[in-house]
């Protein structure tokens, strides 16, 4: 089985090798590293953002995926015996699945000063770690699907990709206690191995190895740990050591600093200015490499949940360039370096030709709360080409942008007008406070609120110093604000209309149609306009009223076919289709598992499809996009070939999209491909192999259609809302309360290094 997965691996390394080129030197390009060459990609344990590190898959695909120069690194464990492995912790059971393979053989050791209680890798010869035991993944938000599968890797594996090599050495004294020498060993190494990078976060090994080393051919690297941690040959803090760096260019030639001594992260968890780090070491001669990165892990909210986003500080800022990127996704830090620094994205381009595109959810309501005039300004300083405003009504008529007519998960509706909460079962489950209950002045009290769809599930926030900032915007303010700014197009979406003439006595056609007459949208020449809606009378009327308005059907649901009948059918009443995620990529268990035709169905019936909702949050994807969002917006917009994205993170969308790394516009000789669909499931063994989804079914011709809109009702007649149950109360409060805990929850990124 394991030579099979490895045919199968070469397939796929084979296909992505011929596309990762290094793009060729601009002249007016300036790297501010030691040398002026651009930064180096070094692979942590191979592509260990997926696989277990150090396994043979790692490596392979962390060097198909990465740039030309990436190094392979390696940290060393020595075995009873004395041979030299790659695993990423002194304790075994971390990155292998030693404890249940000998479950009585647990140790106790104090190293450097500390107790350590598992297994060790000096107490087991070689040929029993290599036949016995196998590698397992060592952070729970990644793939678990390939422990067992992978044997520990030894360092002559590594060396036996021919590629830059880095080796970690840690732990002497501890291995002089078992008649092992890490220095010694090393030493041997460099006369036999072509080894390119030598590290140790210990200043005796560092020393120890300065006069085996050959600075011509291999870099000698003092690694610094958190800054209060104690490096223990000199009993000083990594801290301290750090203004000694005159003393640490006289025994190596460069340092590995975590990524928080440069670009440091306030306990709020925002990015602070940067420090000199970088700078004083240069001047020093000493090259810097930055540690810890990995797309999963939460870090500054300035970053948006996007990991491109934080590596271009490190290499692009303007003052200064760290050497090297030590990573456990390559291909994120491989594209920052090859496609998204300033001088090869400049992410304000105008849009060009038949670029999709980039319409905002709600603005830019992954960075700001939505359908505010920030999240507004935020999408268009984005790049957004297309701004959108979901249409409320206040109960004095007034049309407002909202994400939903429930106030309670957008606003603070909460406080102020608890006493209005009411079920409405015809909208949602659940009771709320909704926006035909309140006055357009009394919704003016509230302040808005960041939604966090993920808090419940993963505990993950957007933006808390925000997430009450800005001012609810009126339909009207909304469209001068868009022909103010000049943006290629609005759009509008239309929600329960049918509801609100039957059951409230307000016409949402009518009211919003006389908006737009009274802002002159229909004598617009250079602003496209977008009308959105999951009813087709809604659409059917703009149609007649509008003629020029570009109509969006929503087709929301579980579907992965369009029958042409039903395309057709669409045809009729829409111009374009808003399509869910989930009918393009079929995903079970984060894998993806197979694509659709949905798009190419549409398509032809001469429909425009625009997908939704990007997200940038790593748990809102499928581990074949490595924890990175623009890959799957890669996905939508050159594999499926999706006509525009509807994203909560509009710069995210936009930058790919003006990327000079397309595969359909690339000029750099380096091309992001979308990600093969069901390949990382196929690398799974067939016997642990989850189970699959069965197919999504066609979409069903007869849920396309709506009924005319009813008359609009007398008012009178139909009664207030009915208040929330006494049982439905709690739920309420319940809410409230997850929306007080945001400002107590505590993010601490995974320990990578």
């Amino acid at each position: 089985m394991l030579k099979c997965l490895l045919v199968i691996a070469s397939l796929v390394l084979s296909s992505a090798f011929a596309q990762k080129q290094s793009p060729p030197k601009d002249p007016n390009e300036e790297w501010l590293t030691l040398t002026g060459e651009e930064p180096i990609v070094v692979a942590r344990g191979g592509f260990s953002g997926v696989f277990p590190e150090s396994s043979a898959l790692a490596n392979e695909l962390a060097v198909s995926n990465g740039l030309p120069n990436t190094v392979l690194y390696c940290n060393l464990q020595l075995t009873k015996d004395g041979l030299a492995i790659c695993l990423s912790d002194i304790l075994l059971e971390n990155s292998t699945n030693i404890e249940q393979v000998f479950p009585k053989s647990r140790k106790t050791y104090e190293i450097n000063g500390k107790v350590y209680k598992g297994w060790f890798s000096v107490d087991f010869m070689s040929d029993i770690l290599f036949t016995k035991v196998a590698l397992v993944q060592g952070i729970m938000s990644r793939p678990s699907v390939y422990d067992g599968v992978w044997p520990i890797s030894a360092v002559d594996d590594v060396l036996g990709l021919k590629r830059p090599v880095w080796l970690n050495a840690e732990w002497e004294t501890f291995y002089q206690e078992h008649n092992l020498s890490i220095i010694s060993f090393i030493q041997k190494a460099l006369r036999l191995m072509p080894i390119d990078f030598v590290s140790s976060s210990e200043i005796g090994i560092v020393k120890g190895l300065g006069g085996a080393v050959n600075s011509a051919k291999t870099k000698l690297i003092f690694r610094f740990l958190g800054a209060t941690e104690t490096e223990p040959t000199t009993g000083k803090q990594y801290g301290d050591l750090l203004h000694e760096l005159a003393m640490i260019k006289t025994i190596a030639s460069g340092i590995a600093v975590p990524k928080s001594y440069i670009w440091p992260v306030s306990r709020e968890e925002y990015v602070l200015p940067a420090t000199t780090v970088v700078m004083d070491a240069h001047k020093l001669g000493l090259e810097v490499y930055a540690h810890g990165f990995a797309n999963d892990a939460v870090v500054g909210y300035n970053y948006s949940y996007d990991p491109v986003r934080e590596y271009i500080p490190f290499i692009d800022n303007g003052k200064f360039a760290v050497d090297g990127l030590i990573t456990d996704y390559i291909p994120t830090a491989s594209e920052a370096i090859a496609c998204y620094v300033s001088f090869r994205n400049p992410i304000n381009s105008p849009r060009v030709g038949e670029d999709p595109l980039v319409i905002s959810s709600n603005g830019a309501s992954g960075d700001y709360p939505g359908s505010t005039d920030l999240s507004y300004e935020a999408a268009i300083e984005d790049g957004t080409d297309v701004i959108d405003c979901s249409v409320q009504i206040s109960k004095d008529g007034v049309p407002f942008c909202m994400e939903t007519s429930d106030l309670l998960p957008t606003t603070t509706a909460i406080i102020a007008f608890n006493d209005k909460t009411t079920a409405v079962p015809e909208l949602q489950q659940d009771p709320g406070i909704f926006s035909f209950d309140l006055t357009w002045p009394q919704i003016l009290t509230l302040k808005p609120q960041i939604t966090n769809p993920f808090l419940g599930s993963s505990g993950l926030v957007r933006n808390p110093a925000f997430k009450n900032k800005g001012k609810f915007m009126s339909l009207s303010d909304f469209l001068e604000f868009a022909k103010a700014k000049g943006v290629y197009g609005i759009m509008i979406n239309l929600q329960n209309a049918a509801f609100l003439a039957a059951k409230k006595g307000i016409d949402l056609v009518g009211i919003v149609s006389t908006t737009m007459i009274d802002a002159h949208m229909e004598k617009e020449s250079t602003l496209n306009v977008f009308i959105r809606s999951d009813d087709t009378s809604v659409l059917t009327a703009f149609k007649t009223n509008f003629p020029t308005f570009i109509r969006v059907l929503t087709v929301d649901g579980k579907y992965g076919e369009v029958p042409k009948k039903v395309a057709d059918e669409i045809k009729i009443h829409a111009d374009a289709v808003a399509v869910p995620r989930s009918a393009l990529v079929e995903i079970t268990n984060y894998f993806t598992v197979s694509s659709t035709d949905v798009v190419a169905q549409l398509k032809s019936a001469n429909l425009s499809v625009f997908v939704y909702v990007v997200r940038n949050e790593y748990v809102s994807l499928a581990f074949d996009y490595y924890s990175q969002a623009s890959l799957e917006v890669s996905t939508y917009v050159d594999f499926f070939h999706v006509d525009g994205v509807i994203t909560d993170f509009p710069y995210t969308a936009k930058r790919y999209i003006t990327c000079p790394c397309r595969p359909v516009v690339t000029t750099l000789g380096y091309s992001i491909l979308p990600p093969e669909v069901g390949t990382l499931l196929a690398l799974v063994p067939e016997e642990v192999r989850p189970r699959v989804d069965p197919p999504s079914p066609p979409l069903d011709g007869k849920a396309i259609v709506d009924p005319p809109l009813p008359p609009v009702s007398n008012v009178s007649t139909t009664g207030p809302s009915v208040p929330a149950t006494a049982a439905a109360v709690p739920n309420i409060s319940n809410f409230f309360l997850s929306l007080l805990s945001v400002v107590v929850l505590t993010f601490h990124a995974h320990s990578i290094l």
